[in-house]
């Protein structure tokens, strides 16, 4: 027992040495970039290639660390909040590239779960159907005949979880402590939802009530097909789910020799997203290619639930009036019912907010459509968000990413594929409809009169009092300081470089002077005062040139 207690001890130990190696490595080529660019003035376009070319090594890094982190990047890769969209772009990239385990093991995990229950199964196949971070995917015959597949969690997963979750708590806590890297985060909070997340996710139960709720929204859609739960035989770390025998939807050459009509899937699929996002609030968040694919009497079957995104029902109410300010492009009505919703931040600069809206809006509605429309819009949406001290729910940021990944799928299927120009007549029907009754239109049209009434009521007595303060002198002139706040921090910024300019030169000349009267030995000291005040001159000439996404969105 306590050599057991010793060798895991020193097995967390050589873990979390692995784990800080590639965090302190990361930290320094992040630092040495960010001082490159600020020496040499490095352009925004070879800015970006550095960037992508660390997402990069990073996410191989991850795929290295195994199955705890693969999962927690692709979580990072839904938080736009945190980390810049050249990164995130590379994460959403990641997919789960680990090895197989051996069938023994999977026949040992199945017979342990199952018990008694294992003699139900007549015959399992040898060979993986698919293989994940977390699990490795079987087919089997039951005794009745059944086909059905096993979902069998990987052995030793969740001690494995344990130990990764917990050094990335502690490397949370650190982080934490730096204000320059804290700055409106909570990394503390958000490693210990990342911890309940995935802990979640090892539950296999879990997802078999995902799979089981996403199958009965469709029960009745003759074009979509999702696997029946076999309850008796699923558990914690097993999932048994009915077969059904498709063609991968990115087999585009053998979906054209079946005669499958491939404009019509990515139809179905994207009417199936405005279903699953409008109608039950309740959606697949990872639609790659992958866990799609095509039924031989042409229906879209959907794979893998464990990873689900809940619409709430007050978003869900206020998507009608959503689409339709969407489409009267009202950017200010529609920045006002998302705070109302609770997506965006009631207590925040709507300005650059309301500015991004209309350039999308504008964007999104301007035939011709663009073909990548969704991808586009989300990645100045993950822009904003990174730049701006506000957060997005994390779901729809799933949303997003989930449609954006879908429109690719479409694409791929059919090259004139528009998910806006598809889902148009449908959204017309849900901005007219809305599950609204006679009587709710009537009374929203009775308390949009009251209110313009109650204002139009008002204004005669303030117009009166505005001009009785203008004569008594006790006006006074609030002014918002929203776009020239950032005037007024690039003068502070020059101000500041002007007298580092002072004392550098200040230094330099001391230097020149003591070198004069041979004191070379006291020579050095005024340089070496001068050179941080010289780094910071730096800094601020690069951050006056500086334009950043948000200021560039005018009017």
């Amino acid at each position: 027992m306590t050599n057991n207690k010793f060798k895991n001890r020193i097995k967390k130990i050589k873990r979390g040495f692995l784990i800080w190696r590639i965090l302190i490595l990361l930290l320094v080529n992040l630092w040495l970039d960010n001082l490159i660019f600020k020496i040499f003035q490095t352009k925004r376009d070879k800015k970006n290639k550095v960037q992508i070319r660390r997402a990069k090594w990073f996410t191989n890094q991850l795929i290295e660390l195994g199955s705890a982190f693969i999962k927690i990047g692709q979580l990072l890769s839904a938080r736009p909040d945190l980390i810049p969209n050249t990164w995130i772009q590379e994460l959403s990239k990641l997919q789960d590239q680990v090895p197989q385990f051996s069938y023994t093991k999977v026949e040992e995990i199945i017979q342990k779960e199952l018990g008694h229950k294992f003699s139900e199964i007549n015959q399992i196949t040898s060979t993986p159907i698919g293989s994940a971070s977390l699990a490795q995917v079987h087919k089997a015959t039951l005794k009745d005949g059944k086909e059905v597949v096993f979902k069998v969690q990987r052995p030793n997963l969740k001690n494995l979880f344990t130990i990764d979750l917990s050094i990335m708590q502690q490397i949370a806590f650190i982080i934490q402590k730096n204000k320059n890297w804290s700055r409106g985060r909570n990394w503390v909070a958000i490693a210990k939802e990342c911890r309940k997340v995935l802990m979640k996710e090892l539950d296999f139960k879990c997802e078999a009530q995902y799979a089981a709720r996403f199958r009965q929204q469709f029960i009745d859609d003759e074009n979509v097909e999702i696997p029946e739960v076999i309850w008796n035989l699923s558990t914690e770390r097993v999932l048994c789910l009915s077969y059904l025998e498709g063609t991968k939807i990115s087999d585009v050459e053998k979906l054209k020799s079946k005669n499958i009509d491939l404009s019509k899937i990515a139809e179905i699929g994207a009417v199936s997203y405005l279903k699953q996002l409008v109608n039950y609030g309740f959606f697949h968040a990872d639609p790659h290619p992958g866990n799609l694919a095509v039924s031989n009497s042409s229906k879209l079957i959907f794979y893998d639930f464990g990873m689900m995104g809940n619409i709430s029902n007050n978003l869900q109410a206020s998507l009608g009036s959503m689409v339709q300010s969407a489409a009267l492009r009202d950017a200010s009505s529609l920045v006002t019912q998302l705070q109302q919703a609770g997506l965006i931040s009631k207590n925040i600069d709507v300005g650059p907010v309301r500015r991004l809206v209309r350039l999308m809006l504008k964007e999104a509605l301007t035939p011709p459509f663009s073909p990548n429309i969704i991808e586009k819009l989300s990645g100045d949406l993950y822009e904003l968000v990174y730049e701006t001290p506000f957060q997005l729910p994390v779901d729809l940021i799933f949303v997003m990413r989930a449609l954006s990944t879908f429109e690719g799928v479409g694409r791929m299927l059919d090259p004139g594929f528009n998910l806006v120009s598809i889902t148009k007549p449908y959204l017309i029907d849900l901005m007219t409809s809305n599950n609204q009754t006679p009587n709710d239109l009537i009374n929203q049209f009775g308390r949009q009169v009251g209110e313009l009434g109650s204002k139009a009521v008002g204004i005669p007595k303030r117009i009166d009092e505005s001009l009785e303060r203008l004569e008594q002198g006790d006006l006074q002139l609030q002014i918002r300081m929203g776009e020239s706040d950032r005037q007024f921090k690039k003068m502070f910024t020059a101000q500041k470089s002007l007298g580092h300019s002072i004392l550098i030169g200040s230094l330099t000349i001391a230097s020149a002077l003591l070198v004069t009267n041979n004191q070379n030995n006291f020579a050095v000291l005024p340089l070496i005062f001068a050179a941080p005040i010289s780094i910071d001159w730096i800094k601020c000439q690069l951050s006056m040139r500086k334009g950043s996404r948000i200021e560039k969105l005018k009017q």
